[in-house]
């Protein structure tokens, strides 16, 4: 088998049978499977097939977030590659054939994200980023990113600097279409549970580096991403809170040891002061 496909499906069915359809209708050449693993509050979401391809599915009957649902379904994969894919996807013809050969023919790259677009046909800046250092994150806040695009200091969160239509190294992809070889996911354990929603595919993508392996956004494929389905646009506190609560956790995994209490002090008090600003204007709005 050349690759598993693992979807959550979160009250999404629609959505999900829209994303299984264009894997269908767009990949030629690969032998694949499709895992569902449905996270759905309503049990009439299930299902066992969608357009004649056989569906396994896997039940979740407490929905402990996205990493620990997509961990249930590639512990079910059989594939050479594994690739975790956004209910809210559409796929564009040979996404996935050029992706798998991409990674078979590079063996140094353990983890691959490919161009993606939104509705409006714009770039998701998502699918290439740098990791959120404190100066990263600083930079990217007070807007430096989009005044100077093409600093490497400035840009490196977003990664303005690399080419939307060139191949390149990047420090991590997103977790909406995370293509990764299977033994790759077994060495680094998979997703880490902790992170709820949000921040789970950055945290991968940096152990994935750590293992010595590269990271590449690979430009000459590509998806639409109809982002936003049951993200921070539904004004949820709850989904506002593991927004910003990701970055807390991230930040105490990886970065806490490495700076002082002063500038962890700065690092707290900037991401709940954005969380409670978020939550203040999402109340205002709605």
């Amino acid at each position: 088998m050349d690759l598993s496909i693992v979807i959550v499906n979160h009250n999404t069915k629609k959505l999900t049978e829209q994303t299984i359809d264009s894997v269908i209708q767009s990949t030629r050449t690969l032998q694949y499977e499709i895992i569902v693993v449905d996270n759905s509050n309503n049990p009439q979401e299930r299902y066992q097939s969608v357009a004649g391809q056989p569906v396994i599915l896997i039940p979740n009957v407490e929905n402990k977030g996205f990493g620990h649902a997509c961990n249930l379904g590639s512990k079910q994969a059989i594939g050479e590659a594994v690739l975790f894919l956004n209910s809210d996807t559409i796929l564009h013809e040979g996404a996935l054939d050029r992706s798998v050969a991409y990674l078979r023919d590079h063996k140094e790259v353990g983890a691959l994200g490919i161009r993606t677009l939104l509705a409006d046909g714009t770039l998701d800046h998502g699918c290439k980023r740098g990791f959120p250092t404190p100066a990263n994150a600083l930079y990217y806040y007070l807007g430096m990113d989009r005044r100077h695009p093409e600093s490497k200091k400035y840009g490196a969160y977003r990664q303005t600097f690399v080419d939307e239509h060139t191949t390149s190294e990047v420090d991590a992809v997103s977790g909406s279409f995370l293509l990764i070889p299977r033994e790759v996911l077994q060495a680094v354990g998979g997703f880490d549970e902790e992170f709820f929603m949000y921040g789970e595919d950055l945290d991968l993508c940096y152990r994935i580096k750590k293992k010595g392996y590269r990271v590449v956004y690979y430009a000459d494929a590509q998806m639409t991403h109809l982002k936003g389905q049951s993200g921070l646009h539904t004004k949820s506190k709850e989904v506002i809170y593991h927004f910003y609560n990701a970055m807390i956790l991230f930040y105490k995994k990886h970065y806490i040891r490495q700076y002082n209490i002063l500038i962890t002090c700065m690092v707290y008090c900037g991401v709940w002061l954005k969380y409670l600003l978020t939550v203040l204007k999402s109340k205002i709005s709605g």
